[in-house]
């Protein structure tokens, strides 16, 4: 009776350990750490102008560039093409930034609006479809 007492702790321990083990995995999948993109904090609950506007002064590049297609670049630097989104918004933002590259010439770069901390796994999702894109972060929570 001990022994198989004994062995059912046993495989509990090796149980819990693999589920451990398997989050751990997962999370390391899912999280970006916020040192490896150049990260700005501003003010939560703003709508996507306002962060144009702050983060895209004169002196780095020209806001709402209005392209030969009459496409607007959220901003344009000497640089990059660079569109602004919502986190949830990444694959439009990722697309948009590809094409303003693109007609521009210059390299692509999104600004993604992080709203929560569970929004770091949009970023991977962009790099996955080109590690050519630039990605900014803007922390509003």
């Amino acid at each position: 009776m001990a022994r198989k007492k004994h062995q059912s702790k046993i495989i509990h321990f090796v149980v819990t350990l693999i589920l451990m083990a398997t989050g751990i995995y997962y999370l390391g999948l899912n999280y970006v750490p916020q040192k490896w993109y150049e990260t700005q904090m501003m003010a939560p609950n703003q709508n996507e102008a306002y962060y144009v506007n702050q983060w895209c002064t004169s002196d780095f590049g020209r806001k709402e560039a209005v392209l030969w297609d009459l496409t607007r670049v959220d901003c344009l630097s000497k640089d990059y093409a660079i569109e602004f989104d919502f986190a949830k918004k990444w694959a439009e933002s990722a697309g948009q930034a590809l094409y303003y590259s693109k007609m521009t010439k210059k390299a692509p770069a999104v600004v993604l609006i992080l709203n929560s901390l569970t929004d770091y796994r949009y970023v991977k999702r962009i790099e996955r479809i080109d590690p050519n894109i630039k990605i900014f972060l803007i922390k509003a929570y």
